[in-house]
């Protein structure tokens, strides 16, 4: 095989790895993922405007900014005397009444970014706004606790920024049939039989080698592991509730994974909001409600935590097109049974305490609840995969 028809044919993302201590991957899976505790974590990408989410419908500073796309009290699905969740949230409410869900409130970082691919690659590797790293938290994670790729996957085409690590990154796959099919292909037979090769040493190739390696080893257990499972629960019927539905599948079946990821996209709602969030949240809380009743029937929720962010929020003040533009600090929801805090963690955003750009001020640096999440409830030391120290919350 040439130089050239690696690369090409590779598809893969690059990186840098030493050659050939990978070839340990042929010995089986998975080698080390410990511990059985489940984090899902879901982005609702594009920045969901979390104003309208969770509506202070006592504040009339809230109406007087939003004249046109402001919610009105009736419709909403009251929680409090002052504040409602949007009335999409219909059966994710149900979870909220019965202990299942906790709302961080005013969660960001300092000198935020409003840049989606930014804020983004920020939340993705617990970074500070002025630095740029190339892994993400979870590769990180991999790399010091997992020790390999099984220990994540991503429910989808490609792998995220979140996923990646120097020398081990998580699993991408949506499709756990299609996944092991197609790293059966003879192509993948091809490019193991290369592992004399010298250009295997180079900086890109034996990158993409390993994951070669990784993809094909991971497709067989994943699917050995998951094809005497099916779910008996019922998922609504779009690309969301297809998601969830994989994951309860990987997670019932009884993959040694622990921290899955999924997003859903479409929250960048600059003009004609109104419609547009109605559909979208829809779907997150119908299909986050099949999901948590799923894991419930099974006994798998006791063990599993579900964390939900955006990238960003939105401005306070409504735009010209009816919609919102990008703004700052948002809302963050856990849900499970082991929360320490459940319903309001803390207080609404401060609406005529903004921020010099007319934005929700942070209170809650995002990096505190991965904190926590980590020692509480992955039960490893923090400091090491966030590359600081950030304080715990006592959320599960």
């Amino acid at each position: 095989m040439q130089r050239r028809d690696f690369l090409k044919n590779s598809g893969l993302v690059s990186g840098a790895l030493l050659v050939p201590g990978f070839l340990k991957a042929f010995d089986g899976l998975p080698s080390l993922i410990t511990g059985n505790k489940k984090l899902v974590i879901i982005q609702l990408s594009g920045g969901n405007d979390g104003l309208n989410t969770l509506v202070q419908y006592h504040n009339d500073v809230y109406y007087r900014q939003r004249n046109a796309i402001a919610l009105k009290k009736n419709n909403l699905l009251h929680i409090t005397d002052e504040i409602g969740f949007h009335e999409s949230l219909s059966s994710f409410k149900s979870l909220y009444d019965e202990g299942y869900v906790s709302i961080i409130n005013n969660v960001g970082y300092p000198n935020p970014s409003r840049s989606h691919f930014r804020s983004t690659d920020i939340w993705h590797t617990a970074s500070d706004s002025n630095e740029y790293s190339k892994t993400g938290w979870v590769g990180r994670y991999l790399e010091q606790v997992s020790k390999n790729p099984l220990g994540a996957i991503e429910v989808d085409d490609s792998l995220s920024l979140l996923m990646k690590g120097k020398t081990i990154n998580g699993i991408a796959t949506k499709d756990a049939k299609l996944f092991y099919k197609t790293a059966r292909d003879p192509y993948f037979s091809k490019v193991i039989d290369e592992y004399e090769n010298t250009h295997l040493s180079e900086h890109n190739l034996g990158y993409l080698y390993k994951t070669v390696i990784d993809a094909k080893s991971s497709a067989s257990y994943i699917y050995e592991k998951t094809k005497t499972y099916k779910t008996r629960q019922e998922y609504p019927k779009n690309s969301f509730g297809k998601q969830l539905g994989t994951i309860s599948e990987f997670i019932n079946s009884g993959l040694k994974t622990q921290i899955f990821y999924a997003s859903l996209g479409g929250f960048d709602t600059h003009a004609n909001q109104l419609n547009a969030q109605k559909r979208l949240l829809k779907a997150y809380s119908e299909g986050i409600t099949s999901f948590v009743k799923d894991l419930k029937s099974t006994g798998a929720l006791k063990d599993t935590v579900v964390l939900t962010f955006s990238e960003f929020g939105r401005r306070l003040k409504q735009n010209a097109a009816n919609g919102t533009d990008h703004g700052a600090a948002n809302l963050v929801f856990l849900m499970g049974e082991n929360l320490k805090h459940p319903g309001i963690y803390n207080a609404p955003a401060n609406l005529v305490d903004l921020d010099a750009n007319g934005d929700i001020k942070y209170e809650v640096d995002f990096r505190d609840i991965y904190a926590s999440l980590l020692q509480e409830w992955l039960k490893t030391d923090p400091s090491r995969i966030l590359n600081g120290r950030y304080k715990t919350l006592g959320l599960v």
